[in-house]
């Protein structure tokens, strides 16, 4: 790649392009397994399983899949938090040549029935807890048989146990039938031995669902090219970490990109040890950190402002921690540089999208940092920012317009939806929907999705802007600005606010703060109270839903 702005801040020892190794994510286990066997794969509320012991775990399960009738080509839905069977189902779809299906257990009926349609999913593997919702709807998909996992099949009970989610009606019993199979015994029946790796490079290895917050969620296709190479990426962004030395916190749920590829597929890569979470908050961060001495500490900005307001968090003993990792939103200045103050350790923000794997831009590893920045792209990463108007005309660094990436990262296309493909993918360049800047370093701002822009009274206004004065504000816990019709300016700013506990503020005192740091036209003109807002299964803050929301209200106060 030849140099671009952005070269000249990477730190040393990142090249600006890869000599990939064409290693799917599956081989890379064996690999792992290979090298380090006796090393920690995943660790589960203190339940520890070996590379070489995860290794077999994915062989005796490729074949049960197999046995089953699954073929290289066909689907399989996982609808899973991070427990040890995600992983270990996960691997021996890679394995067998099928593809992995994605689903949040959060989703409704409606969601997940279009979801294992619209892929095709001949199996689910899912928790026990879920298998009425997924009986209730197995008619109207194409789903032959539901294989059901149990949340405490790995736990090492009876001990001590520091995750109270884990509570009795969780533990569901189920009977088995020629179409619903438990998890443990077919993975039981099968021998762990080494098996064909059918894996192939330019095939599709992963359908990840978009989050559909603008119609109907889209099947990503990710091929084990792309998967495989968004590691690589990754791990040459941190030149100096070796293999087998790393312990990651699972906060990202590998039903979303971000702990598909930056926690389970990296770690795997590079034989760390994931710390399972299947539910991340920050009292079980708290608990982690305590017991497990994680070296890295994923989470999105909710999870870190939660630490910070927690009193058990600042006693805590850092020494073991090098980084942070954040993503899903943007991060305030004042979360950075008070994690900075606390612990010592840095924080790397990732940027991108499920259509590139998801990452394309990191925090400079060793490089300067820039709040209120995304980092640079990534090795063999091309961004560049167009006018919103006509999407071709290149805008100059410090000119905000639309994220175009390109690499060998982005997606396929989306599963069974060439229109939509089209729309996104031109000339090999996909077309994020973001709104972002670079400046004269290469740092790339996010201001905002396209969608989510407000136009007021024919001003610009990005509500991500709004939300981290918001966030600045000494009382204020959470934020999140919308947009809502105004006869008058065409829309006018509301903002949602959670105050910190113990404290009070009111909404002209919310108001005045704002006026001293914007300008008159993107100063809220209504603030609401609210005790939490609506977040993502990763703790995104779900600006669209509070719209949805408020549109519902205004409508029904219609006369």
């Amino acid at each position: 790649m030849s140099d671009k702005l952005w070269h000249k801040s990477y730190a040393p020892g990142v090249p600006k392009t890869i000599p990939y190794k064409k290693t799917t994510v599956s081989e890379a286990l064996t690999w792992s397994a290979s090298r380090f066997p006796l090393h920690n794969a995943l660790n589960y509320m203190g339940k520890r399983i070996t590379y070489h012991a995860l290794d077999r775990m994915v062989n005796a399960f490729a074949r049960a899949l197999s046995d089953l009738g699954i073929q290289p080509g066909d689907k399989v839905a996982v609808c899973l938090p991070n427990i040890p069977q995600a992983v270990i189902a996960n691997y021996a779809i890679f394995r067998i040549g099928a593809a992995t299906v994605q689903n949040n257990p959060l989703y409704t009926e409606r969601e997940l029935a279009y979801q294992l349609n619209d892929s095709d999913s001949r199996i689910i593997v899912t928790l026990a807890l879920l298998v009425p919702r997924i009986e209730k709807i197995k008619a109207e998909t194409k789903i032959e048989k539901i294989i059901a996992c149990h949340i405490h099949s790995y736990l090492p009970f009876p001990k001590k146990q520091i995750f109270p989610f884990v509570k009795k009606e969780m533990v569901r019993k189920i009977t088995p039938s020629t179409d619903l199979l438990q998890f443990e015994d077919i993975i039981g029946k099968h021998a762990g031995d080494p098996l064909e790796d059918r894996s192939r490079w330019e095939e599709t290895g992963a359908l990840l669902y978009t989050g559909g917050t603008t119609g109907l969620s889209k099947g990503v296709m990710l091929t084990h090219a792309n998967l495989s190479a968004n590691v690589q990426q990754f791990v040459s962004w941190f030149p100096d970490l070796k293999p087998g030395e790393e312990r990651l916190v699972g906060n990202f749920p590998f039903f979303h990109s971000a702990g598909f590829t930056a926690i389970q597929n990296f770690s795997i890569w590079q034989a760390n040890e994931i710390i399972l979470v299947p539910r991340p908050e920050p009292k079980i961060n708290i608990e982690i950190i305590k017991k497990y001495k994680p070296t890295f500490l994923p989470g999105v900005p909710t999870i870190f402002v939660g630490l910070l307001a927690d009193p058990d968090f600042r006693k805590l003993d850092f020494s073991s921690v090098k980084g942070f990792f954040s993503g899903a939103a943007p991060l305030a200045a004042e979360t950075i540089r008070d994690l900075k103050q606390l612990t010592g350790a840095d924080m790397c923000e990732v940027y991108g999208l499920t259509e590139n794997a998801p990452i394309a831009t990191v925090t400079p590893w060793g490089g300067k940092i820039k709040p209120g920045t995304v980092g640079c792209p990534v090795p063999d990463t091309d961004i560049k920012i167009v006018d919103m108007a006509d999407g071709a005309t290149e805008m100059p660094a410090g000119e905000t317009g639309e994220i175009l990436i390109k690499g060998p990262q982005v997606m396929k296309g989306y599963y069974k939806k060439p229109e939509e493909t089209a729309r996104a993918l031109k000339d090999g360049w996909f077309f994020t929907g973001d709104i972002g800047k670079f400046d004269n370093d290469g740092y790339l701002t996010i201001v905002d999705r396209k969608k989510d822009m407000i136009i007021a009274g024919g001003y610009n206004i990005y509500p991500v802007e709004l939300d981290n004065v918001l966030f600045g504000h000494p009382k204020i816990l959470e934020a999140c600005a919308i947009g809502i019709p105004d006869p008058y300016r065409g829309e006018t700013v509301k903002a949602f606010v959670v105050v910190k506990k113990g404290e009070q503020l009111t909404d002209m005192e919310v108001i005045d703060y704002c006026k001293q740091h914007l300008a008159p036209y993107k100063i809220p003109k209504l603030v609401e109270f609210v005790e939490g807002l609506p977040k993502s299964a990763v703790g995104k803050i779900l600006r669209r839903e509070l719209r949805d929301r408020e549109l519902a209200r205004l409508v029904d106060k219609k006369p």
